[in-house]
């Protein structure tokens, strides 16, 4: 049944690609071209098939690695929940996806990543290689090799980690997530309970998923089968591209239940130079908090539904202050950008360039205003008890 669906499904998409709005038939090469993009946009192919699943994953497991990690971690009592001001963000986002810290003692633990430079160097999810002691990777033909971190962003949990394996290794396509479209298939590759190259597929259920992990989270969302070990795995398109690199699971029982998410490509792309050559992200900063415009403020204000960033604080002598944002402004637009969302703010402040002229409009007392603000430089928490400021 589900192949006669699939196969109903191509032929009315070739009837409707092939042909013009007014039934003219779209001859040559340009109609062809079209059919094929439409076509695998939607993960099929142009002979009625699935994505070919047995030729992605020969070509891609041999750049998916097992990352191994020991490490000493402190005990703490089970059954006592511990003061958030103890833990930071990577900490508390772990246990909150994947369970409680374990008691004091050697420990270790199993992720995944992908090689994506033939020197060796590698990516995966920086809470895969948090506080390690020791970090070996092991290769799809058994080979293991003791890694060390290049640079690691625990805001957007990345982490690249580099092996010397005395010889060229083979890499991973990176693609482009922004094209992704929901619906899309999938295909995830990982070491998931420490099952070596395992392969599991699905479809893009959402983009742009917020799931309280940090001020930078824009996920991409699957129900591809992902579960613990699969963490710091490519998330793979039809065309064997890398869109994403698995990071989390929302479930109870601590197993998928449809519900995985990956860190979009894109956003690696931007922060790998920085990663490679400086072992750490440099962030742009405003010094304001901002909260979302709720739908009761948007009515009030005669729009028909909530936009734009509402400013919650602003910190005395930062950037935003300077520029003149004062607390109750809406954000509406940076540096040329709507703001859809109040979330989309801080990546695009934090994507800025430090000491970079920044042209933003705001709301106030109805009124459109244009304000100017010199971007600075997020300055890492000092003091473990100390919030991140939402940029």
């Amino acid at each position: 049944m589900h192949r006669i669906v699939m196969l109903c499904l191509v032929f009315l998409l070739t009837s409707v690609v092939g042909f013009g709005c007014w039934g003219r038939k779209s001859d040559g090469p340009e109609g062809s071209r079209r059919q094929a993009e439409v076509l695998g946009k939607l993960g099929v192919s142009q002979s009625g098939k699935m994505p070919d699943f047995v030729t992605l994953a020969k070509r891609l497991q041999p750049v998916v690695v097992n990352v191994s990690t020991t490490q000493t971690t402190r005990g703490r009592e089970l059954g006592i929940p511990p003061q958030q001001e103890e833990r930071g963000p990577t900490e508390q986002f772990s246990e909150k996806y994947f369970g409680a810290q374990q008691p004091a003692g050697a420990q270790r633990s199993l992720g995944s990543g992908f090689i994506i430079a033939s020197d060796g160097s590698i990516l995966t999810n920086s809470h895969v290689v948090e506080n390690a002691e020791k970090i070996m990777v092991k290769l799809s033909d058994k080979r293991e090799f003791e890694a060390k971190v290049l640079g690691k962003d625990p805001k957007t949990d990345i982490a690249v980690i580099r092996i010397d394996a005395k010889e060229s290794l083979p890499t991973a396509q990176l693609g482009d997530s922004d094209r992704l479209e929901v619906g899309e298939w999938v295909m995830a590759i990982g070491n998931p309970f420490g099952l070596d190259n395992s392969v599991t597929s699905g479809i893009v259920s959402a983009k742009g998923r917020h799931i309280g992990a940090g001020p930078y989270d824009s996920f991409i969302q699957t129900d591809a089968s992902i579960n613990p070990g699969n963490s710091g795995g490519p998330l793979v398109n039809a065309r064997g591209e890398v869109v994403g690199i698995n990071m989390a699971i929302v479930s109870q029982t601590g197993g998928n239940i449809g519900r995985g998410f990956a860190t979009p490509v894109n956003l690696v792309k931007e922060l790998l130079p920085q990663l490679k050559a400086k072992g750490k992200v440099t962030r742009g900063w405003v010094g304001m908090a901002i909260q979302e415009v709720t739908p009761e403020i948007a009515k009030s204000l005669g729009w028909e539904k909530p936009r734009g960033a509402l400013v919650a604080g602003v910190i005395e002598g930062g950037p935003a202050d300077r520029g003149g944002i004062k607390l109750g402004d809406i954000v509406t637009e940076y540096n040329g950008q709507e703001i859809k969302e109040a979330n989309d703010f801080p990546i695009m402040v934090a994507r800025t360039a430090v000491d970079k002229e920044i042209q933003m409009k705001v709301l106030r007392e109805r009124k459109e205003l244009p304000v100017t603000v010199t971007v600075g430089e997020l300055k890492e928490p000092q003091t473990p008890g100390q919030k991140e400021k939402a940029g």
